[in-house]
């Protein structure tokens, strides 16, 4: 009986193709950009002057940090922790630390926004580690505010 059947288990039907995916959000104007990216280096900001204290008015202390790390062999991990714990867990101390954001994307709709970009993290102006920054962002009040921070970090393949 099975073998009277495979010829019709063999054919192919055709499917219609799938619905084409929504539009990207409209074009946001330019002063929008400006306004996204006014928390972001708030952000990197307060990692040079280590002091967590500069994120309170600029993050949803609600919010998260994923960090996605990929060591020299390999190894990966995904860390969380909440923002409180990025706020109070910046500390002062003898190292400068830098981070640079390079040619980042940023999507605007309505009262959401992202910010996704790769950057370089140096200390006392050595390279330290990079990876990719991911920002969400929502508007409460007329102001941005970081909701969610998620980076991948590795200390390999890193381009100044």
């Amino acid at each position: 009986m099975l073998l009277s059947l495979l010829p019709f288990l063999l054919q192919i039907t055709p499917t219609p193709p799938l619905p084409k995916g929504n539009p990207t959000p409209p074009p946001a104007p330019i002063s929008e950009f400006s306004g996204v990216m006014a928390p972001v280096d708030a952000v990197f900001a307060a990692i040079a002057a280590r002091n967590g204290e500069m994120l309170r008015q600029i993050v949803r202390e609600d919010g998260n940090l994923f960090v996605a790390s990929e060591a020299a062999d390999g190894t990966r991990k995904i860390t969380h922790r909440p923002m409180t714990e990025f706020i109070t867990g910046m500390k002062p101390g003898p190292e400068r630390y830098e981070e640079r954001l390079y040619d980042p994307a940023i999507e605007i709709d309505g009262d959401i926004a992202l910010v996704w970009g790769r950057f370089n993290f140096y200390i006392d102006g050595k390279l330290h580690h990079c990876g990719y920054d991911h920002f969400d962002l929502v508007r409460e009040g007329g102001n941005w505010k970081i909701a969610n921070i998620t980076y991948s970090s590795r200390t390999t393949g890193c381009s100044e």
